[in-house]
């Protein structure tokens, strides 16, 4: 992808065979879900921390790393830390974090369109927890491996 694209503010983790794209404003504990769902699935990658670009190609949305930060990722009380990432993934699901949200959501609040796509989404406040509601989401049962 050209340099001159812009990025998006959001973190990117490969999680089976798509990626989870999770958004939310500064300190809404992007990077903290990345960790969880890093450490709860037995096949996920970082993709991109902090900033990723994203592209539609053939009716999909790819995500890619951002160069400067490909491999980094920010892990609060612990400082940056080195990781094996991906370098493209296809999306498959959107993680708003900090929404103020529905206790039972529309349907039409279920999904999200980014550079035409539609995908799936999930909005939640940062607290508590949203990794338990992403794995149920993504089809895991929310205890054990």
């Amino acid at each position: 992808m050209p340099k001159t694209d812009p990025t998006v503010h959001a973190t990117a983790i490969l999680v089976g065979p798509k990626a989870v794209l999770i958004r939310g404003p500064s300190g809404s504990g992007k990077s903290r879900l990345a960790l969880g769902l890093l450490q709860s699935w037995r096949f996920a990658r970082l993709v991109g921390d902090d900033r990723v670009y994203l592209e539609a190609a053939n009716g999909r949305l790819l995500v890619r790393p951002a160069d400067e930060l490909a491999g980094l990722l920010e892990v609060r009380g612990l400082g940056i830390r080195r990781l094996p990432f991906e370098l493209v993934a296809v999306l498959g699901l959107i993680v708003d974090l900090g929404v103020e949200t529905d206790r039972l959501p529309e349907p039409s609040a279920m999904k999200a369109e980014l550079s035409g796509v539609i995908l799936p989404r999930v909005s939640l406040p940062a607290e508590p927890d949203p990794l338990p509601v992403v794995l149920a989401t993504l089809g895991r049962p929310i205890s054990g491996n």
